[in-house]
């Protein structure tokens, strides 16, 4: 009985392998097409400048009152009306403030995994940024940073305190000199 069942188990292996190979030969009929596929078009240097976000990680994040944090619905990355309307004012601030950059931390409530918490926000500091350079803020001033969460405002199980966690805050990244003190631009 164990003979038959390895056997049937080769039989079974090598008959998908063939199939899977069967399935591949002939399938490029036309040369000018690359067995791989075709190459996404690679984006410009300047396309990649544009797009790259500011090296951080000599400077610490401050609150600026000017710049005030946005909340998201559960499980979401979507701005509201009220995001967009609060991220206009910081654009403005941002804009009136150009020397000033920025580090947007996005944030989650407690549920979920820490993992999951942690993709969450990121998106949601990407879309807070990206929103930014639409109202043209050069992206180049604006890194993005997720806590996931880990740093809650409010510890409490209840929605009141969820949404709070929701967020994602616009925070000056200042230089910090070697004794830890932040320096003037």
């Amino acid at each position: 009985m164990k003979n038959s069942v390895r056997i049937w188990t080769v039989l079974t292996l090598v008959g998908l392998f063939a199939a899977g190979c069967a399935s591949t030969r002939g399938a490029r009929k036309d040369a000018s097409i690359p067995a791989t596929g075709p190459v996404a078009p690679q984006p410009t240097q300047a396309a990649r400048a544009v797009d790259a976000e500011p090296d951080v990680r000599d400077m610490s994040p401050r609150e600026v009152p000017e710049l005030k944090l946005v909340h998201f619905s559960y499980d979401s990355d979507r701005l509201d009306p009220a995001a967009r309307k609060t991220l206009q004012a910081n654009a403005d601030w941002l804009k009136a403030n150009p020397a000033v950059k920025v580090q947007v931390a996005g944030h989650c409530d407690q549920r979920g995994t820490v993992a999951y918490n942690l993709a969450l926000g990121q998106r949601r500091a990407a879309a807070v940024r990206s929103y930014y350079q639409m109202l043209g803020v050069d992206g180049s001033r604006v890194a993005t940073i997720s806590y996931g969460k880990e740093q809650p405002v409010c510890e409490q199980s209840v929605e009141s305190c969820w949404s709070r966690n929701r967020r994602a805050a616009t925070l000056e990244a200042v230089k910090v000199s070697v004794a830890g003190v932040p320096t003037l631009h």
